[in-house]
């Protein structure tokens, strides 16, 4: 008897190991969809060729393909229209004024509370409301968001996105040839299913760094902005290296030193810009935009403490700082989501749901909770809420191959041969390996369905 199949009679007769949770996680994750690459571009900003990279519509369409993603990785977008508008009208001008206008920009503000911003290929751009709320002016939000089209405009994304395929092709060889090798690769799997839109973003050479913030500072000055709001954003981050390190995000970690940053750009607006310096930095407009946001930054604050004790895997901890954020905010999506996530950790899934219920109910339109709810429900043999829950994922965030495995194991579960038998040889055409495609091609040859 193979692990996958094993597993699964075991989870169909009782209630899951935390070793079947993380299995059935595993599972959960959206992985880079296929592209092919274009071989050699251009870089519109240098205009040398890029050894790797993706043509405009792979770039538009990879971005539309897994942002949506990642944007829920990280809670979704604010539920502040008027926020994320005025994020988007600032960001909307520096792309008018870069070096690749024609892209189809989006600018939004997601509700992670680590300190992050990142673009996808296609120009697709957050930032999160953990680094918004350490800002004190639009110059500096400009300086951010033009760091971020910078990014854009020189096809660091482009560039990324192509060695990322590159890479996860050989990850996913080297798993397969290990999995003939091997019966115990859980671990490996894992991580395989957690590789998705994220490995995008991340691990952009600092020499890419620089060049963003150099076109960053040169967008905004373009537009109006003061070049001291560069600066400004870049005295915050290494403020912030110095007192929450923990709360900067790895891939954004992955910048220069928040110090040698700071010094490189007050130099380039001293031999560059000073003529610029006497513009407003517009304080007051930030403020009363970002009103509502600022007034959570204890909140966020207290999550980010839990957040750092749960990735230590000190869950009680992380607990106790996910429950104080409720009491101050009882209604935070993230704050019930992560509290019902240090909970699952310490096998508690019942008081997990009650969490999880709540951060649907706050958020209907965010798929994060209701497909964690699914998972939970199966961990508890609550199959058909399980497919519900899936389903409504499903609906929301479409296009996760993953997510008919699941909703094939809570049918599995509800003695719905058919019905789990449909969906794993859906699953089948998109996924050939892992332990999820080798529990679904068992069950088809064991009900009849593969001679």
């Amino acid at each position: 008897m193979n692990y996958a199949d094993g597993i699964g009679d075991r989870i169909i007769k009782r209630k899951l190991t935390r070793r079947d949770f993380l299995w059935l996680m595993s599972a959960t994750g959206a992985g880079v969809a296929g592209a092919s690459l274009s071989g050699c571009a251009t870089d519109p900003v240098s205009g040398k060729s890029v050894l790797v990279g993706l043509t405009p519509q792979q770039e538009i369409a990879l971005d539309k393909n897994q942002s949506p993603f990642q944007f829920s990785e990280d809670y979704g977008a604010v539920k502040d229209p008027n926020l994320n508008r005025y994020v988007d009208s600032v960001g909307s001008k520096l792309a008018a004024n870069s070096h690749r206008p024609n892209m189809p920009y989006s600018f939004r503000v997601v509700n992670a509370n680590h300190v992050n911003a990142y673009a996808f290929p296609g120009g697709s751009i957050a930032v999160t409301r953990g680094l918004l709320v350490e800002l004190e002016n639009e110059s500096e939000l400009a300086g951010l968001l033009g760091h971020e089209v910078g990014h854009v405009s020189a096809r660091h994304a482009a560039e990324q996105a192509g060695k990322t395929i590159i890479a996860q092709a050989a990850l996913m060889s080297s798993a397969i040839l290990a999995s003939t090798q091997s019966s115990s690769l859980g671990n490996t799997l894992y991580g395989l299913g957690s590789f998705g839109a994220g490995a995008l973003l991340s691990h952009y050479s600092r020499n890419n760094e620089r060049e963003s913030d150099s076109l960053g500072l040169s967008y905004m000055t373009e537009t109006g902005y003061n070049p001291n709001g560069m600066l400004g954003l870049t005295d915050v981050l290494r403020k912030q290296n110095k007192s929450q390190p923990s709360s900067l995000e790895t891939m954004f970690a992955t910048h220069p030193p928040s110090e040698e940053r700071y010094r490189s750009t007050e130099k380039a607006i001293a031999k560059r810009y000073t003529s610029l310096t006497d513009r407003p930095l517009l304080r007051e407009r930030f403020m009363d935009n970002t009103q509502d946001l600022r007034e959570l930054k204890s909140t966020i604050h207290e999550l980010q403490k839990g957040e750092e004790a749960f990735s230590r895997e000190s869950f009680a901890r992380a607990e106790n700082h996910f429950r104080d954020s409720i009491r101050k905010t009882p209604n935070d999506y993230p704050a019930n989501v992560l509290l019902a996530k240090s909970l699952i950790a310490q096998n508690r899934q019942q008081e997990a749901q009650v969490y999880l219920d709540k951060a649907k109910a706050v958020y209907p339109e965010e798929a994060q909770a209701h497909n964690l709810s699914g998972i939970n429900k199966i961990s508890m043999n609550e199959f058909p809420g399980a497919y519900q829950d899936l389903a409504r994922y499903d609906k929301l965030l479409p296009g996760n191959p993953n997510t008919l495995f699941l909703r094939g194991f809570a049918m599995e579960g509800m003695q719905d041969k058919r019905g789990a038998a449909q969906h794993y040889y859906d699953y089948l055409k998109v996924v050939r390996e892992g332990k999820a495609a080798q529990h679904a091609y068992g069950r088809l040859r064991a009900w009849g369905y593969i001679s």
